[in-house]
């Protein structure tokens, strides 16, 4: 691969490192972050490394190569990546059988953890496959959304499982795989800042953290805001991007949208406490995030056809947005593929803006889901990762 380089600060006869963490998205790498710095407060000697993003880096662990650029959803987009993928993938499994951490933490991005841990157990670098070092994975793949027998190679491959929705426990009943609910990240006093209602503040446009999935939705959401400017000219938009790759995607896109220029800004991640009257979003964390605040809105997306249509055939929950999925009903509309258009978004979003259903509807639904998120959690997720170092076998 054409510029890839990884970074390998041992040397094969340093000392064994106590964790490799492994996250391949923005959402991941920003969860997986908290837990290494809980870990580092619990035990401020352990050594970590991290396959990850810059969240991690700036949460003190030893960053290998940034896996997040190369985040894709859809099978599609997945198989045009194949031989990075492998490459990646590769990378990672002579990192491990080089250096042998004591423990090998997934976090999300199942499509290439899964996989993984698989690789891992069969090369004899896992606990489970022969090996010296424990094999623990963090935010569980749905199993309860699509493909189902997933949960049988992860009992056969994983020693331990953190969960962070409290439902998911009864998904792995039938299993021998450890599992332990550890509470939503969102949910920590410290991941609560980053958005808040108000009803004179901006619509907040949340395009992605992927390059493909930005490239398809930033538009139809600039689109939709010039639409909603003579009936709202007094509304702003923010655009909230992860990192400086994904705002130079979002900046080139925007050249074309001169005209909204005076009413738009670009707001990092990093930003704290950003006001929000409404949201268009795609599918995903901050879509999660949204609801918590109570800030009303409206989910889109658009993937490769191909894509779409097998995963119609795969997924069996009639809902793609966290909030809604956790609720059991649309708290949030949903317009996906041809359904996403901006005469629809507009007038949907519009709601959100000056129906005060909608805007209190999103206040109670924000209660509702810290009562579904808020059991008590079996230990923290530092405590879980920690344990790992416990293990006797």
């Amino acid at each position: 691969m054409k510029g890839f380089q990884l970074k390998t600060p041992l040397a094969p006869e340093g000392p064994r490192p106590d964790f490799l963490i492994v996250a391949g998205e923005a959402s991941g790498d920003e969860h997986a972050a908290r837990m290494v710095e809980g870990l580092f407060r619990e035990n401020p000697r352990v050594s970590v490394y991290a396959f990850g993003g810059k969240n991690l880096r700036a949460a003190g662990a030893h960053l290998l190569y940034d896996l997040t650029q190369h985040a894709v959803v859809g099978l599609c987009e997945v198989l045009g990546n194949l031989r990075l993928f492998r490459q990646l993938l590769a990378a990672v499994m002579d990192w491990v059988a080089i250096h042998r951490p004591r423990t090998v933490c997934l976090v999300d991005y199942p499509g290439f953890n899964l996989r993984l841990a698989k690789k891992l157990f069969q090369k004899g670098l896992s606990r489970k496959g022969g090996g010296e070092g424990t094999l623990y994975y963090y935010i569980s793949p749905q199993v309860w959304a699509w493909k189902a027998k997933r949960r049988l190679g992860m009992a056969r491959w994983l020693d331990h499982l953190a969960l962070i929705f409290p439902f998911e426990k009864d998904f792995f009943a039938d299993t021998p795989l450890r599992v332990s609910f550890v509470g939503h990240p969102l949910l920590e006093a410290k991941a609560s800042p980053l958005l808040s209602y108000d009803p004179q503040g901006a619509l907040l446009l949340l395009p992605g953290s992927r390059v493909a999935t930005v490239r398809r939705l930033f538009p139809l959401m600039l689109e939709t805001f010039r639409r909603l400017r003579p009936q709202f000219p007094q509304l702003s938009a923010a655009v909230l991007y992860a990192d400086e790759g994904i705002l130079g995607e979002l900046q080139g896109m925007f050249a074309k949208y001169e005209d909204l220029r005076p009413a738009l800004r670009f707001v990092s991640v990093a930003e704290q406490n950003l006001p929000c009257a409404a949201s268009l979003m795609v599918s995903g964390t901050l879509s999660l995030r949204c609801a918590l605040a109570g800030i009303p809105g409206v989910i889109t997306q658009k993937i490769h056809p191909l894509s779409y249509f097998l995963a119609r055939r795969w997924v069996k929950i009639p809902h793609i947005g966290m909030a809604n999925i956790l609720l059991q009903r649309e708290s949030v509309p949903e317009y996906i593929q041809g359904e996403a258009k901006p005469s629809v978004l507009c007038e949907k979003v519009a709601q959100c803006l000056q129906d005060p259903r909608r805007i209190e509807g999103a206040q109670r639904d924000a209660e509702a889901l810290k009562t579904v998120l808020g059991a008590p959690p079996d230990m923290t997720v530092a405590e879980w990762l920690l344990s790992s170092l416990e293990e006797k076998f």
